[in-house]
């Protein structure tokens, strides 16, 4: 696999596409950051890290669906680094995704955090994907 993170988001869409309730997705410490951002803005229900035999474990994630089962709190998400072409932005340039109604999920030298964070510490990085 040349990009995992791309794997992460195309597992989360297809599980949203599916209506599934739970969807199980290989774990690596990026792959956690990025989820652990997901839970604190409130696209996902509950997530949790449970080990496995090879010891590179598994991320189980309980997706959020409104009164109607069919609207998600994730209507998109879209790899925006590849690693064929990354995209890095400065602090003052970054970028606003919905003017501000979703979440650009930035890896910085502080940690994984969302642009509005990244703005505010005054921190550029790599911008890993758009969530709306």
């Amino acid at each position: 696999m040349t990009d995992p993170i791309s794997d992460y988001l195309t597992r989360l869409r297809n599980a949203i596409k599916a209506h599934h309730r739970i969807v199980e997705i290989p774990a690596s410490n990026l792959k956690k950051e990025i989820t652990r951002v997901l839970y604190e803005k409130g696209y996902i229900l509950k997530y949790k890290f449970e080990e496995t035999a090879n010891k590179q474990g598994v991320i189980k994630i309980a997706l959020k669906y409104g009164n109607s089962q069919k609207t998600n709190a994730i209507t998109t998400l879209t790899r925006v680094s590849t690693p064929g072409l990354r995209r890095y932005s400065g602090s003052t340039e970054m970028p606003r995704v919905l003017n501000g109604l979703g979440v650009a999920i930035i890896s910085t030298s502080k940690g994984v955090m969302t642009d509005k964070e990244a703005r505010t510490l005054g921190v550029g990085g790599e911008i890993l994907c758009f969530v709306s």
